[in-house]
């Protein structure tokens, strides 16, 4: 597996409506997000998810964006301001060693892990925070891109989720990706 990061300038690409094209992110997040809810999307970049997720929370719900590039984070705060939606967002500069969520032991209800975990050093160490960060019951979408990302390697993944306490309750189809719904036991 590549554990290169996508560059910061990147972000603007991937936060651009181009992409909505290729995802709609409202019917992607729809079926897991509800209102109230606290949320953790590390590797948000610029935020194509995370404006929705802030929308699907609602008022009254929190979205935790942790991202280890500075100028990702940047701009995904520009952006979240322009959609007065920067009260619902938490966004955190970050480690590739560790997503830096100790603060929020048993919170999670969702985690959207979307095209980054191949990006990491430690696939297992990314999972085990998560697993603490996250409630039972809580839900992780995990998708990875399929130019990235091999089948072998997919399943590794999942197999450094099962070791967190993650299982798979489903295997959504989003286009382009292989993808994954965990649930924790």
């Amino acid at each position: 597996m590549s554990n290169r990061v996508c560059p910061w300038w990147m972000g603007y690409f991937l936060a651009s409506r181009l992409r909505g094209w290729q995802y709609d992110s409202t019917q992607i997040l729809s079926p897991y997000v509800r209102e109230g809810m606290t949320v953790l999307e590390p590797g948000p970049g610029m935020g194509f998810f995370t404006i929705p997720l802030a929308r699907l929370v609602g008022a009254s719900g929190r979205v935790i964006a942790a991202d280890l590039q500075p100028r990702m984070i940047a701009g995904l705060k520009r952006r979240a301001a322009k959609a007065n939606l920067l009260d619902r967002i938490e966004a955190r500069v970050t480690s590739a060693e560790t997503l830096g969520v100790e603060d929020l032991a048993g919170k999670m209800n969702f985690i959207l892990a979307f095209a980054m975990v191949h990006e990491l050093p430690d696939a297992k160490r990314f999972f085990a925070d998560v697993g603490r960060a996250s409630k039972p019951g809580a839900r992780l979408l995990l998708a990875e891109p399929r130019g990235h990302v091999k089948d072998v390697e997919f399943e590794a993944e999942i197999a450094a989720a099962a070791a967190a306490q993650f299982e798979v309750s489903a295997r959504p189809t989003i286009g382009r990706t292989r993808a994954a719904l965990l649930v924790k036991r």
